[in-house]
């Protein structure tokens, strides 16, 4: 063989002992390029878990804050009827004590010993009496109504006891004389009757 093909040989031979090297330098980087794409793989699988995790949990919290704030509204709505509906029933509370020293004195004046046969004096009474009836009718229309009566069995969420005595004909804890009438607007007291009670 002549001097130029063995230097022709040579070279090829350098080639295709530099060439194999990097044959398996590549495999070995593939399989790290494998291995290493298995784990970004894993990794953002294991990311979407978690991120679907948080998602369910935010989703969670939403729908219970979403829940508790239709109960506040709802709640806020219920009390704002029951205000509503309370000033309605109870508007007429100041007035309706103010009314009850006029119905009081009214049955005083009913009340005074005086000749009722005299003509002058029967008209004055049947004209108090009228008013007085027409009175009492009125504030029962708007949920006034009268409470202690002699012979009751005494509430103390309605009574007042000034007093207690024995007394005949009567029970323990009955209501023998009534000294002032209390009154109730819409079941509610607005002035409790003073009574004497049976001991």
């Amino acid at each position: 063989m002549s001097e130029q093909e063995q230097k022709q040989e040579q070279p090829i031979e350098n080639v295709t002992e530099n060439v194999a090297p990097n044959t398996e330098d590549l495999t070995e980087t593939e399989a790290q390029t494998e291995q290493n794409a298995t784990d970004p793989l894993e990794e953002a699988i294991a990311r979407v878990q978690e991120l679907e995790e948080q998602l369910a949990d935010a989703a969670k919290k939403e729908q219970d804050a979403l829940l508790r704030a239709r109960a506040e509204v709802d709640n806020m709505r219920r009390r704002a009827e029951q205000d509503v509906e309370k000033a309605h029933k109870f508007a007429l509370e100041k007035f309706a004590k103010d009314i009850l020293n006029t119905i009081d004195n009214l049955e005083r004046a009913l009340a005074t010993p005086a000749n009722k046969e005299d003509e002058s004096v029967k008209g004055l009474f049947d004209g108090v009496e009228l008013t007085l009836k027409e009175l009492l009718a009125t504030v029962a229309r708007f949920g006034i109504e009268p409470v202690g009566l002699v012979g009751d069995t005494f509430n103390p969420e309605l009574h007042q006891a000034i007093s207690m005595q024995p007394a005949e004909g009567f029970e323990t804890n009955q209501i023998t004389a009534v000294l002032q009438k209390g009154y109730l607007l819409n079941n509610r007291v607005i002035r409790p009757a003073m009574v004497m009670v049976a001991a």
